[in-house]
C-alpha cells in the first residue's frame, strides 16, 4: 500500500471480502476485507497488479 487516498467509501454497515482496493496515485492494488469499519489487508502485492 502506499497510504495515499482512494475513491472507495465504506459506511458503519459496509462488509466487503477479498475487495480489490485501487491506489490510482501510485497505482497499486490490494485485496480487503471490511466488517463494521474492521479493515484487514489480506495481500499486498509486490507488483502493479492493475491491468489495461
Amino acid at each position: 500500500m502506499c497510504k495515499n487516498k482512494t475513491r472507495s467509501k465504506i459506511r458503519k454497515d459496509t462488509e466487503l471480502k477479498n475487495f480489490p482496493l485501487y491506489f490510482p496515485k501510485c497505482k497499486r492494488e490490494t485485496l480487503i476485507s471490511v466488517n463494521s469499519f474492521h479493515i484487514t489487508v489480506i495481500k499486498e502485492p509486490d507488483a502493479k497488479t492493475q491491468s489495461q
